[in-house]
């Protein structure tokens, strides 16, 4: 059983010198990769002249997040595959648990640790906190977070199984990566993780997240909030994820009327004036119509894997209950 800890690094010296220590002190020694993602600043000659330890990966040019380990993973033999970002500071014992959930379960794909806010750890960090779910219109969401309600870590959520792992710090059986078609390279960054652990259901396995495993995430390290390719990409790839992942009428009927509730997101940013995201908005849109005319086959479930089709998550609203109904923490909901 071996283990391969990558972590893709695009510009980010200064998040590799802070936490790379506390990841080499927590891992087997030989088993941590960083992949270079085409950076221009000089972190892959500081990781050569202070670890030299380190495999360095060289890859030429920024093919985002999905791309970046796509290409980064083809070269690694290893039986498990951790995807670890940059901002990432494990603690002391965060893998044994997550390699002997793994061991003990057969049928999971893919875990993750609960993910700690690293200015605030005692509270759940936005991307990922104990693991993730969907709405009925493929909004994502936490348990422990809900837009941005961060819930204190009160140890109230259990490992358990989860619709969707964070790409955080994701743990994963290598030959199902694969088998699945690895990350889709379209989605570039953002919820890219949530379309492979949707595959990994519909093709009959299972995801989850490990209480006894936890790591601090500063966040945003890449692409700032406000930032308006993320909202780009948010808006596009959520489309994607559900054209790529549901099935028969229901597709359809979802995407309009999930197309319905961005043209509401922009009519807020019309009233708040912020006019470059509604332009993130439309241009997501027009990129989601040429992935359905010209690239929806690729980097999908073959037809011949698939097991499941309806893949139950969150049957609500969430944007009902948040902002309406004020129900701020997952345990308020009802599945």
């Amino acid at each position: 059983m071996s283990v391969a800890i990558v972590i893709l690094n695009f510009n980010g010296k200064h998040f590799l010198e802070k936490f790379l220590p506390s990841v080499i002190a927590s891992c087997p020694v030989g088993s941590i990769y960083v992949a270079d993602n085409g950076s221009s600043d000089d972190s892959v000659d500081f990781l050569k002249n202070h670890f030299p330890e380190v495999h360095i990966l060289l890859g030429e040019g920024n093919l985002g997040y999905a791309g970046g380990y796509n290409r980064a993973l083809k070269s690694i033999q290893a039986d498990y595959f951790v995807l670890m970002n940059s901002d990432i500071e494990p603690s002391e014992n965060w893998l044994n648990p997550l390699i002997d959930y793994m061991e003990s379960n057969t049928q999971i794909a893919a875990v993750q640790p609960f993910i700690l806010d690293y200015q605030n750890p005692s509270h759940f960090e936005y991307a990922g906190a104990a693991g993730g779910y969907w709405d009925q219109l493929g909004f994502p969401f936490c348990r422990g977070r809900i837009f941005d309600t961060l819930e204190k870590n009160n140890g109230q959520y259990k490992t358990s199984l989860v619709n969707w792992a964070t790409g955080a710090c994701l743990l994963v059986r290598a030959d199902l990566y694969w088998l699945v078609g690895g990350l889709d390279d379209y989605f570039f960054a953002h919820m890219e993780e949530i379309d492979l652990c949707w595959r990994f259901q519909r093709a009959g396995y299972q995801v989850a997240a490990v209480a006894e495993s936890t790591v601090k995430h500063v966040g945003g390290g890449t692409l700032d909030k406000a930032n308006p390719f993320k909202t780009y990409l948010n808006f596009r790839n959520n489309l994607i994820l559900l054209y790529k992942n549901q099935s028969g009428l229901k597709k359809y009927v979802i995407i309009l009327l999930r197309m319905a509730a961005d043209g509401l997101a922009g009519i807020k940013y019309l009233t708040s004036g912020e006019l470059s995201l509604i332009w993130a908005i439309l241009k997501a849109h027009f990129s989601f119509y040429y992935y359905v005319l010209f690239q929806h086959p690729k980097q999908n479930l073959a037809t011949e894997l698939v097991r499941r089709t309806d893949i139950n998550s969150y049957s609500k609203s969430i944007i009902w209950d948040y902002f309406i109904q004020k129900k701020k923490k997952f345990t308020d909901l009802k599945f």
